[in-house]
C-alpha cells in the first residue's frame, strides 16, 4: 500500500520515524515534506499535496492512504479536508483511528506530533492503516450525505441552514 505523508516543523521528527518504521513494515512511503526543519514553515501546502496524491492514487485504482502531522493535528486535518473527496480524521488513540476507517472510510489520518510519543503515534497510525471500512449501510448512507452536501450544498430529505429553523 502506498502512504502519502506530510507534516510541518512540529511533526518532522515523528514523520521521519514513521517513514522509517512503516517502510520497514512494507508500506511504500511518499514524503510530501518538508525536507528540512523550518520553525516558520506552513503546513497547508504540504498536507494538501499529500491529500491530492491520495485522491489521485485512489482515482487511479491504487490502494493509498495518507498521514498528516503537526503540533496538534487539527490544522493539518482541516487542510487535508479542503481537498474535494478526501475525508481526513484527527485520531488521538487507536480507537478513534479504527473508527475513522470502519465508520467514515477516512483516507487520511491526522495526528498531533506534540501530543504523542513516537511509539504512540506509530500505533495509532498502524491501526488506521490496517483497519478496513465496514461497508455497513448506515455508514455508506452517512458518507453519501456528506458527499451530496459537498457536491450540491444539500442533503436530500433533510432541511439545512435557514430552512432547518
Amino acid at each position: 500500500m502506498r502512504i502519502h505523508i506530510a507534516t510541518d516543523h512540529a511533526g518532522l521528527e515523528i514523520s521521519r520515524y514513521l517513514i522509517a518504521s512503516l517502510t520497514d513494515e512494507g508500506f511504500e512511503m511518499v514524503d510530501h515534506g518538508p525536507q528540512d526543519y523550518d520553525p516558520q514553515d506552513d503546513y497547508p501546502s504540504f498536507c494538501i499535496n499529500a491529500a491530492l496524491a491520495v485522491r489521485a492514487d485512489r482515482e487511479g485504482g491504487q490502494d493509498s492512504l495518507g498521514i498528516v502531522l503537526g503540533g496538534s493535528g487539527n490544522g493539518e486535518q482541516m487542510a487535508a479536508n479542503k481537498v474535494h473527496g478526501i475525508r481526513a480524521a484527527l485520531a488521538w488513540n487507536a480507537e478513534t483511528a479504527a473508527l475513522a476507517r470502519e465508520h467514515n472510510n477516512a483516507q487520511v489520518v491526522a495526528v498531533g506530533g506534540r501530543q504523542h510519543t513516537r511509539e504512540e503515534a506509530l500505533e495509532i497510525i498502524r491501526v488506521f492503516l490496517t483497519t478496513d471500512f465496514s461497508g455497513e449501510e448506515r455508514h455508506v448512507r452517512r458518507i453519501g450525505q456528506m458527499e451530496e452536501f459537498e457536491a450540491t450544498g444539500r442533503i436530500h430529505g433533510h432541511r439545512l441552514g435557514a430552512e432547518a429553523s
